[in-house]
């Protein structure tokens, strides 16, 4: 059947659009967004309304563009301060962590290969192989869920886990490659697996790091008369970055996470712009591949794996998961608590990433890809029920969270970064206003300027005539090291 490019359009645009619908009415009940998403795209599949697609090579390319502009968008929302405190653990969860993930589930998916009810019959390496595919928490669930639900998290865990999840992906995909190498060639020794991991995550940091600073000088000097186009000349990086540093046999994933990272912490003319650009890729993105992927998977194919999925699924997040977690921060000892550990052993989600490598062994047409592509995407949609869902009320149980603090808007408003000084929003309180209720009156240290009242949804010029209000909003341009009043919380008035 000849589809026109205005049915296919017509069709695209109707998935995506009652995929929204849909994930808002999922929303409501605590269910991931991204979870929906996957369903949506099973519901209208092959074993649903009949939609066929089955190209896993198509799939596999829109999941690679995918991630790498997820991946470089949540590097350009980590923040080096934040990270700072957690770097290392982070970084020991995201190597040591997902390669002993991956040696313990191994293991066991070998040990239950020959069970009766779980005739699978996966080699060592086999076994090895799927668990790679599964071995890092995905970036795209993580950041996701953490701020769909607004889950906001003590003792640092917040940015541990976003970047642990934006950093394991690649050993995750080394892994998976490797593997597959080894069970094509079958003479893959210890030292050139080595070397291997070393030349990508060598040519991967270093690459990131140097083309993020490259970015952000050519952004800063380029002198362009559209701004729009400010934000194409950084996507059009996103994809020079990844794919110089996979032709130098580096990881594109690393790369771009770093570049993320590296241009998100520096001065760059039209951040905000950019950033809201990339936000909106990003969602774009992660609606197109949950849903490629729902399509692409046969749902009655799984029921020949669900006792092995369940019981993989089982292991993972209760045995493998915690084990990998609590020997790769044994060195940190005491500074990091046990309630602490226990959550990110659960907050070990699978999501896009997983189902993305799982399709390198069936392009590969290595033996048993149709087996692991089904087991991968069954453990991701238990991942993403249990685990999505239950984020939050683990955390309050342990007691690790923590009330979501107001984030200033700043009016819409953005001011260079370069220029020297911040703007901030300030509540007129009955406290502020006992100097007097005008500007003038109140004293406010030297180089701080009100640029503008908001009072109720009208915005107010000031001048020396306007009298204040309580609750009265006012924007405040300072000087980086002048010191603002603090905002008071949500409601001033209470």
């Amino acid at each position: 059947m000849n589809i026109t490019l205005e049915i296919g359009l017509l069709v695209g645009s109707f998935l995506i659009f009652c995929s929204i619908l849909i994930s808002k009415t999922g929303y409501r009940f605590g269910i991931p967004t991204l979870l929906m998403f996957l369903l949506a795209g099973m519901l209208f599949g092959s074993d649903g309304l009949g939609i066929q697609f089955h190209n896993i090579s198509e799939a596999q390319n829109i999941g690679t563009i995918a991630l790498c502009i997820i991946l470089f968008s949540g590097g350009m929302e980590t923040k080096w301060k934040d990270i700072r405190p957690i770097l290392m653990p982070g970084v020991m969860l995201s190597t040591v962590g997902v390669l002993l993930t991956t040696l313990i589930t191994g293991i066991f998916i070998y040990w239950i290969s020959g069970w009766q009810h779980t005739e699978i019959g996966f080699s060592l390496l086999g076994s090895l192989l799927l668990a790679a595919t599964m071995s890092s928490t995905d970036s795209a669930s993580v950041f996701n869920t953490l701020r769909t639900q607004r889950i906001n998290l003590k003792n640092n865990l917040r940015p541990m886990l976003e970047l642990e999840s934006g950093s394991n992906d690649p050993m995750a995909y080394m892994l998976t490659i490797i593997l597959i190498q080894c069970i094509q060639t079958g003479h893959l020794s210890g030292m050139e697996i080595a070397g291997s991991l070393l030349l990508q995550f060598a040519v991967g940091g270093i690459g990131g790091y140097f083309f993020g600073k490259l970015t952000v000088w050519v952004v800063n000097r380029i002198n362009l008369k559209n701004g729009e186009l400010y934000s194409i000349l950084v996507l059009s990086f996103i994809f020079i970055i990844y794919c110089i540093a996979y032709l130098l046999k580096g990881n594109g994933y690393l790369a771009v996470y770093i570049a993320g990272m590296v241009i998100g912490n520096s001065n760059l003319f039209k951040k905000k712009e950019i950033g809201t650009f990339l936000n909106g890729m990003t969602w774009l993105l992660q609606v197109i591949m949950f849903l490629i992927l729902g399509l692409l998977v046969n749902p009655h194919e799984m029921l020949g794996v669900t006792i092995t999925a369940i019981l993989v699924s089982l292991f993972m997040n209760l045995i493998a998961r915690p084990v990998s977690v609590w020997l790769s921060l044994l060195p940190f000892g005491n500074k990091i608590s046990h309630k602490s550990k226990a959550f990110i052993s659960w907050v070990g989600l699978r999501g896009a990433a997983p189902i993305i490598f799982a399709t390198y062994p069936a392009v590969e047409q290595v033996n048993g890809a149709d087996q692991i592509f089904n087991i991968v995407f069954f453990v991701t949609l238990l991942s993403l029920l249990v685990q999505g869902m239950s984020l939050s009320w683990v955390a309050k149980k342990l007691g690790l969270s923590t009330p979501v603090p107001d984030t200033e808007e700043n009016f819409g408003i953005e001011i260079p970064e370069t220029v020297g000084s911040q703007l901030h929003e300030v509540y007129c309180t009955h406290q502020l206003l006992s100097h007097g209720k005008h500007i003038r009156d109140i004293p406010f240290p030297k180089g701080v300027l009100v640029m503008m009242i908001k009072r109720g949804e009208d915005y107010i010029v000031p001048n020396g005539n306007v009298e204040l209000k309580e609750g009265d909003i006012l924007l405040l341009i300072a000087e980086n090291a002048v010191e603002t009043p603090a905002p008071p919380p949500a409601n001033p008035q209470a």
